[in-house]
């Protein structure tokens, strides 16, 4: 009977123990994806603000050594990150590519324009940069025009605004309710040992000599869920670097380890207090209200 009793309560505490181990590494998993996607969430909208192209067109009297010189200067420039020259062929080209046809059929003559395409680096995609950029361009005689999608620009800029506001506030929530999730976890897991502290302080143990024993036990389960954790975000973020390599999230091995290494603290630090103030209560409770 005491045999079955026993068998019957190592399997209540293991399961306690499996129970917070799984939320703790669940929690801290979700809080991880959380953490990268703050950390890249600039990389991110760098990645599509330099997508936007600026087109110029040249005019057909645009001479050899002009083009050359205005290359030379866009590639110098401090907001440039590439340029392209596409000539009217390579347009006439990638349209008759595009299309299934050639339009030049119809017409009869080829009444594109030579153009170069001009990517800007990310802090300077925003419509006052673009503005001056095209007044710069278009002051040359040899320029025709510069185009832009000035509507896409507003609206990508206010939405990168309006994301990266309400990821930190959903990563501040989502942080209280990590924080209480695992709290409650191991308040259940110490629960079950509430007549243990009681007869041990009865028979004189100190608080920090009962406490101690949880604490440890508590910071093992929780480096154990953080080193689940680790390794799913691990699977995640290799399968996102693998799938979208543009947006190289590897490419700062510091911000990653950071980010770990923080996880793993956070798996610590938030057990230890969550234990620290389960026994407290515990070992505060009167002998009576054990049974409540």
């Amino acid at each position: 009977m005491s045999s079955s009793f026993e068998k019957d309560q190592k399997r209540r505490l293991i399961s306690s123990y499996f129970s917070v181990v799984l939320s703790i590494a669940l929690v801290l998993f979700l809080l991880g994806l959380l953490g990268m996607l703050v950390l890249n969430a600039k990389k991110v909208s760098d990645h599509f603000k330099e997508q936007v192209v600026v087109t110029i067109y040249l005019k057909d009297t645009a001479k050899e050594v002009e083009i050359k010189q205005l290359e030379k200067s866009l590639a110098m420039a401090d907001y440039v990150k590439t340029i392209e020259y596409v000539s009217k062929e390579e347009a006439a080209e990638f349209l008759k590519a595009e299309n299934g046809e050639d339009f030049m059929d119809f017409v009869g003559y080829n009444p594109l324009q030579n153009s170069i395409d001009v990517h800007l680096k990310a802090d300077f995609v925003t419509s006052e940069h673009l503005e001056k950029i095209s007044e710069e361009a278009t002051s040359k005689n040899f320029v025709d025009e510069v185009t832009y999608d000035n509507d896409l620009v507003n609206l990508m800029n206010e939405n990168v605004k309006k994301i990266t506001f309400w990821v930190l506030v959903i990563s501040g929530i989502f942080t209280l309710i990590a924080v209480l999730l695992i709290n409650s976890s191991i308040r259940l897991a110490v629960y079950s040992k509430r007549f243990t502290i009681k007869t041990m302080q009865m028979v004189g143990a100190t608080k920090s000599f009962i406490r101690r024993p949880f604490v440890w036990r508590s910071i093992r389960l929780g480096i154990v869920g953080a080193v689940i954790a680790l390794i799913g975000m691990a699977i995640v973020l290799y399968y996102i670097n693998r799938t979208f390599p543009e947006l190289g999230l590897l490419n700062t091995p510091i911000l990653v380890i950071l980010l770990f290494a923080i996880v793993f603290a956070l798996g610590i630090i938030i057990t230890w207090i969550s234990t620290h103030i389960a026994t407290q209560r515990f070992l505060n409770l009167k002998t009576d209200a054990l049974y409540y």
